[in-house]
C-alpha cells in the first residue's frame, strides 16, 4: 500500500479534532480548532472547506506529507443531518483531495468506537439527541438530530432542562399536578417569586445560561423520590429515544443481536439508572432482537480513526491495533481536559 496514512475528524458546534494515524494504528499527530460547521457560519460551505482544508494542510505540512499520502479519511461532523446536507460536505471533502472517505452524522462515530465489528446503533443523550446505525452490509441510517420535535428529539439536556422548566410553569398557571421540582428550580435560578418566574425561565433560555446540568440532578433526584410529574419526563424521553433506536434497527438489515451503544452526557454521566432502564424496557417491547447495551466512556473521535482504518483495509482492524488506537486518543483527550482545568 502506497499510502500510509488515514485522516479521522471529529467536528463538533463548539471544537474539531483532527487526527494523523499511520496505517498500522500509530499515532502521528493532532490538531484541536474550532467548529468546522456549516451551520455556525454565515457563507456555510464556504468556510467549512477553507477551515477544514487549512487545518488537514497543516497536519500533513507539519509531518513533511501530503494528500497522496493518505489513503482514507473518516468524517463524523454536526450539521451532516439529511441527504442535501451530506452531499454538500462530501464535495467539500472531495475539494480538499480525499477520494476514499466517509462523511456522517458524528452519531456514527459512536459505532466505530463502541462495537468492536463497526455495526450497531449509537444512541447519543448529550445536550442534544441522536440515533444512528450501520448494519452488518454497511448501510447507514440517521433518525432524528434535527433538534426538532418533527423527528421526535424529545430528549438530551437542553430539551429535558426546557421540560422541568415547564413542569414547574405547568403547576403554577396551567392546572399541573404538585412537583418536588419546584422549589429546588426556583431556588437554583434565583426566582424570587411566581410571578416572574417565566420572566427569569426565558431569559435564561435565550442567553442559553440555562443551567442544565443541575436541573438534570434536580429532575433524577426528584424522580428517584417517586415524583410522579419528574417519572412522567424521564418516561416520555425514554419512549422517545427507544423509539429512534428500534425504528432505526428496524428499518435496516441487522441480524438477532445487536450493539447498542449509548453516548452523550446525559447517558454516560447520569447519577441515576431510571432514565437507562425505562428506555431498555421500552426497547425490549418494541422488539424481539436481543439487544446488548455498551456505554461509551472512550472518546467518539476514537470512531472517526477507525473508521478510517477501516476503509483503508476493507474490514475493522484487530483488536491490537484498536487498543493503540483507544490509548492514543484517550491520552490526546486526558491531556486537553488536564489542560482546560490548569486554566
Amino acid at each position: 500500500m502506497d499510502h500510509k496514512y488515514i485522516i479521522g475528524v471529529d467536528g463538533g458546534n463548539s471544537k474539531t479534532d483532527y487526527f494523523l494515524f499511520h496505517i498500522q494504528g500509530n499515532f502521528i499527530d493532532h490538531i484541536r480548532a474550532g467548529t468546522c460547521s456549516h451551520e455556525q457560519f454565515s457563507d456555510g460551505y464556504a468556510s467549512t472547506y477553507r477551515i477544514m482544508g487549512e487545518h488537514i494542510l497543516e497536519l500533513l505540512a507539519r509531518n513533511q506529507l501530503s494528500m497522496e499520502d493518505i489513503t482514507a479519511g473518516a468524517f463524523g461532523l454536526a450539521g451532516a443531518d439529511i441527504p442535501s446536507q451530506k452531499k454538500q460536505l462530501s464535495r467539500v471533502i472531495e475539494q480538499i483531495g480525499f477520494t476514499n472517505y466517509a462523511v456522517d452524522n458524528d452519531s456514527f462515530l459512536g459505532i466505530k468506537a463502541g462495537s468492536e465489528s463497526g455495526i450497531g446503533i449509537c444512541s447519543i443523550n448529550g445536550s442534544g439527541t441522536v440515533t444512528g446505525g450501520i448494519s452488518p452490509s454497511g448501510n447507514r441510517l440517521q433518525v432524528g438530530g434535527l433538534g426538532s420535535e418533527l423527528t421526535g428529539d424529545e430528549a438530551g439536556g437542553f430539551f429535558l432542562g426546557r421540560r422541568v422548566l415547564r413542569a414547574v410553569y405547568d403547576e403554577f398557571y396551567r392546572m399541573g399536578p404538585p412537583t418536588n421540582m419546584t422549589e429546588q428550580v426556583m431556588t437554583l435560578l434565583q426566582i424570587p417569586s411566581k410571578d416572574v418566574m417565566i420572566e427569569y425561565a426565558m431569559n435564561s433560555v435565550l442567553q442559553k445560561s440555562l443551567p442544565n446540568t443541575q436541573l438534570m440532578q434536580i429532575l433524577f433526584a426528584c424522580a428517584d423520590e417517586g415524583d410522579s410529574v419528574a417519572l412522567e419526563i424521564i418516561n416520555h424521553t425514554a419512549r422517545q429515544l427507544a423509539n429512534s433506536t428500534v425504528g432505526c434497527l428496524h428499518e435496516l438489515d441487522f441480524e438477532k443481536e445487536v450493539d447498542i451503544i449509548l453516548a452523550g452526557s446525559v447517558w454516560v454521566k447520569a447519577e441515576s439508572p431510571i432514565l437507562l432502564e425505562t428506555y431498555k424496557s421500552y426497547v425490549e417491547q418494541l422488539t424481539d432482537h436481543h439487544c446488548r447495551y455498551k456505554l461509551l466512556t472512550i472518546p467518539p473521535a476514537t470512531g472517526a480513526v477507525l473508521w478510517a482504518l477501516e476503509l483503508a483495509y476493507g474490514q475493522p482492524v484487530n483488536q491490537e491495533t484498536r487498543n493503540r488506537v483507544i490509548q492514543a486518543v484517550e491520552q490526546i483527550h486526558a491531556h486537553h481536559t488536564n489542560t482546560r482545568l490548569i486554566h
